[in-house]
């Protein structure tokens, strides 16, 4: 089984990605499931694709050619964390 690489990004890859990378890779321990999570800023998701399967952003981002993005807050505002789990499963699993 090949293991599944999200990569997270914000504005400046600080604390808002932080957030986000730590409440994906928590949810996704309680339903044994490790992929490899990677943290960026929004400008640097272009020369980081190699191996991606999914972008999870706060921000837009462009140029990821056919990789699934998922632009969401619910990771900081707490709405719609669900829907955007379902999201994000749906793309790393096998």
């Amino acid at each position: 089984m090949v293991k599944k690489k999200i990569l997270v990004s914000c504005g400046t890859a600080v604390a808002t990605s932080t957030v986000v990378l730590r409440k994906i890779e928590e949810i996704l321990a309680e339903k044994g499931m490790n992929p490899t999570l990677v943290q960026c800023k929004a400008a640097e998701v272009p020369s980081k694709l190699d191996g991606v399967d999914l972008i999870v952003t706060t921000t837009p981002v462009g140029d990821v050619g056919d990789i699934p993005v998922i632009q969401t807050l619910s990771f900081l505002t707490g709405i719609g964390i669900d829907a955007d789990m379902e999201k994000i499963i749906s793309y790393i699993k096998d």
